[in-house]
Formats: structure tokens, C-alpha cells, sequence
């Protein structure tokens, strides 16, 4: 793994380095460009202007590893008030929301997440639109799967993620792939042993285009989340020998990130779907984010360094 994408992902579990951040005169600027804000008003305006700009969504409430009860039925609450405030606003159609399960309880009780996540989705359903089950380290892999498969069972619609670092992925991939299997395919961003990810950069691109080829193979609705150019365009001649018609299949891309190549593959008919986190504890998502890119170090930095 690259080292300084190591340091980065160390500094994401300091507090120290946290409240350092945090408390910098900079910080604002970099939040500003990768969160859309701390509310549900906030999260609300930002997706409105990307729906405006031709572009999909969806909406994550920053916050994992919950180990207090309600800590997690705040962040439910927050997700049902969310979902409330999207069909009001007539942005069902086009935004849906993402969950990571430990935020809602999965350090504490796998029913209680499982239930919680249940009340998610039926809020969703409601609402007409879907829910998407971030994929978090490896070590909760198989708890999310499981889960996942426990929701299909009422809401086939419910969306997995899958990492192209982890070596497992190829096998999750072709279980994954079949009717109407919703798959966000990325690289992944947690840091993991080499004995089950792919540590060289190189590696983790060739598995991510290997379980491209699964997923356009397969019968379900592939979700490509990647900003990378040369993945993007190797995806497009893919789609094409495979036969996908646009609308079976779509891009995904962090919000903040790119938001040009965002806008032109918007413009050529494909979908574009873009991540947009929100809330408080934005801390842990902004170094990952980092450790992603590390040529986004250099903006962060002068970022912090700025007075104003």
C-alpha cells in the first residue's frame, strides 16, 4: 500500500489529529467541498441541484462504528426524516440513500441493525425510492451480505457495495449478478491485511475490471463507482461489447470530485449518480476521501494553511 495513503488512513482513528483538523482555520473550505452540510435541509439543497444539473444521487448520513443504542436511532430518525423530505420535494425518483450498518447498530447487535435497516428501507419503499448498504472494512463483510440477502427477501431493490481491493469480491461479484441485483462496484478505501486485499494500486484495477466483466455479463444493474479516466473509458468500450443499453447500468462519483466529468457523462446520455454525504462526523469520510487521492493532500493542506 502506498505509505502516504497508510499515514492518511492512520490519522482517520486519531483524535488528536482530529481535533487539529477540525479546530484549523482551513478546515471549512475542505469540508465545503466534499459534504453537502450538517442538516437534512442542507443535504436536501445540495441533491436538488444536482437533480437540476441532470445528475442522480445519493445521500449518506456520515457517522459508523456506533456503539450506543441511541446514537443509532438518531441517525434512523435522521434517515426517516430524510426520506420524508425527498418525496415532499419530489426528488424520490432520482435520489435514493445510503446506509452503512454500523452506524445503525451492528457493533452492538446484528438484529438490531437488521431491524433498524429494515425500517429504513420500508421508509424508502414509501417514498419511491431505494436504499444502497455501504460496504465498510472486511472484517464486516459476511455481516453485510447477510443482511443484505435478509432485506432482498422484502425489498429486492436494495443495493450492495462490493471493493475491488478485497480479494473475495470476485466470488461476491458472481453471486451478486443475477436479475435486478443492484451492485455498486468500487475500489474500496478501508485499510486491510495483504492476506485479503490486493495491496498495489495496479492489482486492485485489474480485479475492479474483472468484476466489471462479471457484472455486465450478469442480469443485474451494475453501479460503477470510479473517477478514474482510464477506468471510465475502458468501462465504455465494455458496456459496448456487452450489449448494455444506457439506463442499464450507471456511473457513480463522490460529490465534490470531478464534478465536470460528472456533467459530460450526464450530457451523453448516461446515468450519473453522485455520492453526497452530510452531517457532523464528517472527520473519518474527508481522510479516506484522501487516502483515495492523495494528490487531494496538496489542496487540503493549503487549505489549512489559509487564514481566511
Amino acid at each position: 500500500m502506498n505509505p502516504l495513503r497508510s499515514m492518511i488512513l492512520a490519522a482517520a482513528g486519531n483524535d488528536t489529529v482530529r481535533r487539529l483538523v477540525a479546530t484549523a482555520p482551513g478546515t471549512r473550505a475542505v469540508v465545503d467541498r466534499f459534504v453537502a452540510g450538517e442538516t437534512v435541509a442542507d443535504a436536501v439543497t445540495a441533491v436538488g441541484r444536482l437533480v437540476d444539473d441532470g445528475l442522480y444521487a445519493t445521500l449518506d448520513h456520515l457517522g459508523e462504528h456506533t456503539v450506543d443504542e441511541a446514537q443509532a436511532e438518531h441517525t434512523v430518525q435522521t434517515y426517516l426524516g430524510l426520506l420524508d423530505r425527498l418525496y415532499e420535494e419530489g426528488l424520490s425518483a432520482r435520489v435514493e440513500v445510503s446506509v452503512k450498518l454500523s452506524a445503525i447498530g451492528l457493533k452492538l447487535d446484528e438484529k438490531l441493525a437488521l431491524d433498524n435497516a429494515f425500517r429504513i428501507c420500508a421508509a424508502a419503499g414509501q417514498s419511491g425510492t431505494t436504499v444502497t448498504l455501504d460496504m465498510e472494512e472486511h472484517e464486516t463483510a459476511d455481516a453485510t451480505l447477510r443482511l443484505l440477502g435478509e432485506l432482498r427477501h422484502t425489498w429486492p431493490w436494495v443495493g450492495a457495495v462490493l471493493q475491488s481491493y478485497l480479494r473475495r469480491t470476485e466470488d461476491d461479484v458472481a453471486a451478486l449478478a443475477g436479475p435486478d441485483s443492484r451492485v455498486r462496484l468500487c475500489k474500496g478505501a478501508y485499510a486491510a491485511p495483504a492476506a485479503v486485499a490486493y495491496r498495489r494500486g495496479h492489482d486492485v484495477d485489474l480485479s475492479y475490471l474483472r468484476c466489471a466483466n462479471r457484472l455486465l455479463a450478469g442480469e443485474g444493474y451494475p453501479m460503477f463507482a470510479t473517477h478514474d479516466p482510464r477506468l471510465i473509458r475502458i468501462l465504455g468500450e465494455r458496456v459496448r461489447w456487452y450489449g448494455r443499453k444506457q439506463g442499464s447500468y450507471e456511473y457513480q462519483m463522490l460529490y465534490g470530485v470531478r464534478p465536470a466529468e460528472q456533467r459530460r457523462l450526464a450530457s451523453e446520455g448516461e446515468t450519473v449518480r453522485v455520492y453526497v454525504p452530510f452531517g457532523e462526523q464528517w472527520f473519518g469520510y474527508l481522510m479516506r476521501r484522501l487516502a483515495e487521492r492523495p494528490a487531494n493532500l496538496g489542496f487540503f493542506l493549503r487549505a489549512l494553511a489559509s487564514r481566511s
